[in-house]
């Protein structure tokens, strides 16, 4: 794993964005076509503007998300489906497909259809962040290490349904959805790039465990660094622990 502290998250976010470009490219140029996820939230909007600015032949690019709510309505704000549109694939007239994850709430079918669908585009790039209890997509701790299947249904650990409010998506924890489809860690370790975009102060204590944990489904995070071919991107403010463990428990 590469890391590359920036002075803000704007820096940030093009530092990301530039080296999701170069990938997105070179795949195109070895296989005619890039697969690519992304994560939602409010950590990758910079990135998500730089990145739709970047100049990519987006026709021969696959889009694919790496988690969703199951039950939101649609055109919910904290829906992954509404944030990447609204963020990015309105910006992109030509993308060459987009596989959004269903919302309903037989995730069963959802599950066979995704799982099916993803054998036939295996991932060039994956756009991530860290949450704050230190999951992956939505992989709360502990989790799945085992499963190879593509996408898997959780049910949401309290921390992560904290944070959804936190920013913003829902009025109370109450309100949050018990459950989620994400994308497994398997699947996404099994990306030929990982981009992790992760900037604030609220992501500097789950960075320190993504860098310092052992590699556990304690802390899913932490298995980024099985991946050499990963590059987190810090800011100042989301890096202030990583000279050293000075988490409290």
């Amino acid at each position: 794993m590469r890391i590359t502290i920036c002075e803000n998250k704007i820096e940030l976010g093009q530092q990301a964005a530039s080296l999701g470009r170069h990938c997105i490219k070179t795949a195109i140029e070895r296989t005619g076509r890039a697969n690519i996820a992304f994560v939602t939230g409010t950590s990758q909007i910079e990135m998500l503007k730089a990145l739709r600015e970047k100049p990519v032949d987006w026709s021969k690019v696959n889009v694919f998300l790496l988690d969703e709510f199951v039950g939101l309505p649609d055109g919910h704000p904290a829906s992954s489906e509404t944030f990447l549109k609204q963020n990015f694939l309105d910006y992109i007239p030509n993308i060459g497909s987009f596989h959004p994850i269903s919302r309903r709430t037989d995730s069963r079918t959802t599950l066979k259809e995704l799982n099916k669908l993803m054998a036939d585009y295996p991932l060039d790039v994956v756009f991530i962040c860290i949450g704050e209890n230190g999951h992956l997509a939505f992989n709360d701790p502990p989790a799945d290490f085992d499963t190879h299947d593509a996408y898997i249904q959780v049910e949401l650990e309290r921390r992560s349904k904290r944070q959804q409010v936190g920013e913003g998506w829902f009025s109370s924890i109450e309100d949050v959805p018990t459950k989620a489809i994400t994308m497994s860690v398997f699947e996404i370790l099994s990306a030929k790039n990982i981009i992790c975009a992760c900037p604030d102060q609220r992501k500097a204590k789950a960075v320190a465990m993504c860098i310092y944990d052992d590699i556990t489904p304690a802390s899913p995070a932490a298995s980024l660094r099985r991946r050499t071919e990963c590059a987190l991107y810090l800011d100042r403010q989301s890096s202030r622990l990583i000279l050293g463990d000075l988490r409290s428990n």
